[in-house]
């Protein structure tokens, strides 16, 4: 099952159970206790957080390059980078945040 299947099948179970403890106790499990199961549906959101945790991990590094570094960082540019989910678009631009004389030439496609 991949990520997205997964989390469409954790949002259906969710709202199959109503407004009840049941549904709670469905929330905190997905949210936190996900470490102690083997399932596909755990490793799915596991995969998932991990995931977004590097993303959010590589976008924090290259808007903190950039401002080690002294350069400027419009609030375009930080809302940007924020905002991306590829993680090899993002590898990409933190290579190019350890050189950029601007927070523009990271983006440069040229």
């Amino acid at each position: 099952m991949d990520a997205d299947a997964a989390a469409v099948f954790a949002e259906f179970t969710e709202v199959g159970l109503g407004a009840t403890r049941a549904r709670d106790i469905w929330r905190n499990l997905m949210g936190t206790g996900l470490s102690h199961f083997r399932g596909i549906v755990a490793e799915s959101f596991r995969d998932e957080a991990r995931i977004e945790g590097r993303v959010e991990g590589r976008a924090e590094d290259i808007l903190r390059i950039l401002t080690v570094r002294g350069v400027s960082v419009p609030d375009e540019a930080r809302q940007r980078v924020t905002a991306c989910t590829d993680l090899a678009v993002l590898d990409v631009w933190f290579e190019r945040a350890i050189t950029a004389p601007t927070a523009d030439a990271v983006f440069d496609e040229s």
